[in-house]
């Protein structure tokens, strides 16, 4: 029985980890910490957990935990991942990995010496509707345009997402799935050309649109946001030499999704039939902790997922997250 532990009360844990954990034999949360032991204590009972802990330090050193789930803000993913390797715990981390590079650099070596599992949580990443689109991109010819996108409307500005000191920004919150998709359908690490930001704040993008060139030559673009014109886009397009491919919805396929090949002059379209894409996340999870082959986002790939994100900033004039 693989033990997790959650670091925090948060909205996403119930979806992510909890309702997943109840279908996927070998895993049960047993625990869970947050700063106010009485929301602990509440989201415990509402969720059937049994350990309540005062704090994200007592619950790393209960040795009946053997992993733990990060859910906590942006900024705070490296240290209590860190403090987690430190207990030798496994480590779940939600996206983005950390605030900056840097950071990720400094999480990766913490990961390698320990010799433990750590998986960021870009659960669309382990759904079999990504395998097929990868699957499909592979017979399309050479790569000449990869597009990405991941936009939703999150007009509530005090929100989390939108804080600075906390890591906040559409590109953090969102840009970082289209960034990571952009990547995994490329195949390589591509250079960012340009990027344009929408502001809600002094430093704190509400959207932003990015152009990118991989080393083979294909272009590139993501576009992310959290507030704009753009309310609802969640999707990929793959144009090669000899075809395209449309994700729509890669993010969330059990609820819906559809790929649409163009090739040779015609049009198919495609579904694959599959749970949500956190049960097969906390199943790949559970397996690499088993010591099977099925981490496919390893520290490594975060470093570069956190590298492009920082350049994109750069390139809207704006500071990586954390660089003060």
């Amino acid at each position: 029985m693989l033990r997790i532990g959650v670091l925090g009360a948060a909205r996403i844990a119930p979806a992510a980890l909890i309702a997943p954990a109840r279908s996927v034999p070998g895993v049960q949360v047993v625990a869970v910490a947050a700063r106010d032991r009485g929301k602990a204590a509440a989201f415990a009972r509402r969720h059937g957990i049994a350990q309540v802990h005062a704090g994200y330090a007592e619950l790393l050193a209960d040795p009946g935990i053997d992993a733990v789930y990060v859910p906590l803000p942006n900024g705070l993913h490296a240290r209590w991942t860190l403090a987690a390797l430190e207990a030798g715990k496994h480590v779940l981390c939600e996206k983005p990995f950390t605030a900056n590079a840097a950071e990720a650099e400094t999480v990766a070596g913490a990961a390698r010496r320990s010799g433990l599992v750590v998986m960021e949580a870009f659960h669309y990443r382990y759904h079999p509707v990504f395998a097929r689109a990868l699957e499909i991109a592979g017979t399309l010819g050479e790569p000449r345009s990869i597009d990405t996108a991941l936009c939703f409307p999150l007009p509530r500005f005090s929100d989390i997402r939108y804080d600075y000191g906390l890591a906040g920004g559409a590109m953090m919150d969102a840009g970082c799935y289209a960034v990571h998709a952009l990547r995994t359908l490329g195949g390589g690490e591509p250079e960012v050309t340009s990027a344009r930001a929408l502001l809600q704040k002094p430093r704190v993008d509400r959207a932003m649109v990015a152009e990118y060139r991989f080393p083979g030559g294909a272009s590139g673009r993501t576009v992310a946001s959290m507030w704009s014109r753009h309310l609802l886009n969640v999707s990929a397009r793959y144009t090669g030499s000899e075809g395209s491919l449309r994700i729509f919805n890669y993010l969330a396929p059990s609820a819906f999704h559809r790929l649409t090949v163009h090739r040779g002059g015609r049009t198919s379209h495609e579904r694959v039939p599959g749970g949500t894409t956190y049960s097969y996340q906390l199943r790949a999870f559970a397996a690499a902790v088993a010591g099977e082959g099925t981490n496919l986002t390893p520290p490594e790939d975060s470093v570069r997922t956190m590298r492009v994100i920082d350049d994109v900033y750069r390139a809207a004039g704006l500071p990586p997250r954390g660089a003060e």
